[in-house]
């Protein structure tokens, strides 16, 4: 019976072909569609979402007042995380320094790789909940360290376990990996960190941070931060405002200064 059935079907399509082609090229194509936009849907929606603690995780971001025109900056000063864990510690889980995302040269015997990644404070591990293949979260403690995605440890130690294998960064120093994780997936903001070094380390190559006259006056690095579980994030965005403000020059007032939380990039310039 049920062959009969496909005997006929065939007959009919066959019998039209032209009409049959538009219909059946019509719904594979209207599938194909409907399948990709699910996709790019599902990806904006999960988007972040890969930490564990996304919904309580920001980015300290500055609002400044430049002759008339607020302009917002992400960049922060390096004393930023210490001023805020000092000043507002019981508002936070975690706070972060962070260098820019850049690229970096990793030398092992005769080959060099490059892959790109930053420099972070310990506890950046945790605030991202890596998924650890090999060593723990606790790995950019040691100045001297580096952790590596999955991928990159493939691509430069092979099928040999990298765990306390030294490798020559940036052609000046040696490091010893302390620690594999899961390659961070695209849909995340830090999907190319491929590599993390101590944010100790980057004080040893750039010595001239800890020598500027007026830290706050400057904006050379990045703040991440992740609420207390009995913190609101509106309330202890509100708290930060003046974090700068209370810090800076007096030449420097004149900016109007305003703390705040990534989440909060739209709040009205006061």
């Amino acid at each position: 019976m049920i062959k009969n059935y496909f005997k006929i079907a065939f007959r009919n399509l066959w019998r039209s072909k032209g009409y049959s082609a538009i219909n059946i090229g019509g719904l594979a194509v209207g599938m194909a569609v409907a399948t990709l936009i699910g996709l790019w849907v599902y990806d904006e929606l999960t988007f972040d979402k890969y930490h564990q603690h996304y919904g309580r995780i920001a980015q300290v971001m500055k609002h400044a007042n430049f002759n008339g025109k607020v302009e917002t900056q992400v960049s922060n000063p390096a004393v930023m995380g210490p001023e805020l864990r000092s000043k507002y510690g019981s508002n936070f889980k975690y706070v972060v320094q962070s260098s820019w995302t850049g690229s970096h040269l990793l030398t092992v015997g005769d080959k060099n790789f490059t892959k790109t990644g930053n420099y972070f404070e310990p506890d950046a591990p945790e605030m991202l909940t890596l998924k650890m293949l090999k060593g723990t979260r606790a790995g950019l403690k040691d100045p001297y360290s580096i952790m590596l995605s999955e991928s990159a440890a493939q691509a430069v130690f092979a099928k040999e376990d990298p765990i306390n294998k030294v490798i020559k960064f940036d052609r000046t120093l040696d490091v010893k990996v302390t620690g594999v994780y899961e390659d961070l997936p695209d849909n995340t903001s830090f999907r190319e960190i491929k590599i993390m070094m101590p944010w100790d380390l980057w004080l040893v190559q750039n010595p001239w941070a800890k020598q500027i006259e007026e830290p706050w006056g400057s904006n050379f690095s990045q703040t991440f931060v992740q609420i207390a579980d009995n913190a609101d994030m509106a309330k202890v965005s509100a708290k930060i405002r003046n974090a700068k403000l209370n810090n800076v020059s007096k030449e420097e007032t004149k900016y109007q200064w305003v703390v705040f939380f990534a989440a909060y990039e739209q709040m009205e310039f006061e």
